[in-house]
């Protein structure tokens, strides 16, 4: 509880967010290119989710080349990545079976990111990475709504339960609304928006991260377990993608 209830101590005001200095590990010799490998019979590999002990991954299980994305669904710069690299990071890497991606949650921003990374994971697997992207499609709205809140609304939610936090900044941000309209029942969504055993791992996630130096921006990419030094945007990642043979 103490630590959950730090993170929800945070002021409500949006944090800078965005990775390391350095150069995306530029200098490192390029990897001859890899062949693709076929998905299994009736599928393309950008329909093989699995979950994993941090997060969702999307393609080939055992691809040769794994890119981790540890980000904030209210982080601006992790929006900017998406909005430009997920199509092409979908359909030009990870359908080819050579390269498969792993989203994290980290929690940059402490509470205000709880509502958003719970309603995303609520549904498992077969919504996971749509409504992900749809997210960020949608990011700038839910960050002027939140920037809408009164002094007094968020004077309120200091000495609120933790629960109760949670749930009315999803309402302020209208989030109930959006995954109602992506297949979500309203109740469904309460639910998870209440699941302690959920806020606690995503808390501890943030804080081990960021504890252990994995993660010192959102987003922050690591390419087969080494960290992307840099990489922000999306032709960050798909040089580095390229040089690592994708």
């Amino acid at each position: 509880m103490k630590s959950r209830l730090l993170l929800l101590a945070l002021p409500l005001a949006l944090a800078a967010c965005g990775g390391g200095n350095g150069d995306a590990n530029s200098s490192a010799p390029a990897a001859s290119p890899l062949p693709a490998v076929p998905a299994p019979a009736g599928q393309d590999w950008t329909q093989v989710v699995n979950k994993t002990a941090e997060g969702y991954v999307m393609g080939n299980p055992n691809a040769p080349i794994k890119l981790v994305e540890y980000g904030s669904r209210l982080c601006p710069a992790c929006g900017a990545f998406a909005r430009e690299g997920y199509e092409p990071l979908v359909n030009n890497f990870v359908k080819s079976g050579k390269v498969s991606w792993e989203f994290r949650e980290f929690l940059i921003h402490g509470a205000p990111d709880l509502p958003p990374a719970l309603l995303g994971i609520c549904a498992g697997e077969a919504t996971f990475f749509p409504v992900l992207e749809q997210m960020y499609q949608s990011q700038q709205g839910f960050n002027d709504k939140l920037q809408a809140m009164s002094p007094d609304q968020q004077k309120a939610l200091q000495t609120a339960k933790p629960v109760d936090v949670i749930k009315a900044l999803a309402d302020q941000m209208d989030l109930i609304n959006f995954v109602k309209q992506r297949g979500i029942p309203e109740a469904k969504a309460r639910q998870c928006l209440g699941d302690m055993k959920e806020i606690d791992r995503l808390t501890k996630q943030t804080q081990d991260r960021g504890a252990d130096g994995t993660v010192t921006g959102t987003p922050t990419f690591l390419l087969n377990g080494k960290p992307l030094k840099g990489a922000i945007s999306w032709p960050d990642v798909q040089a580095a993608l390229k040089n690592a043979g994708a």
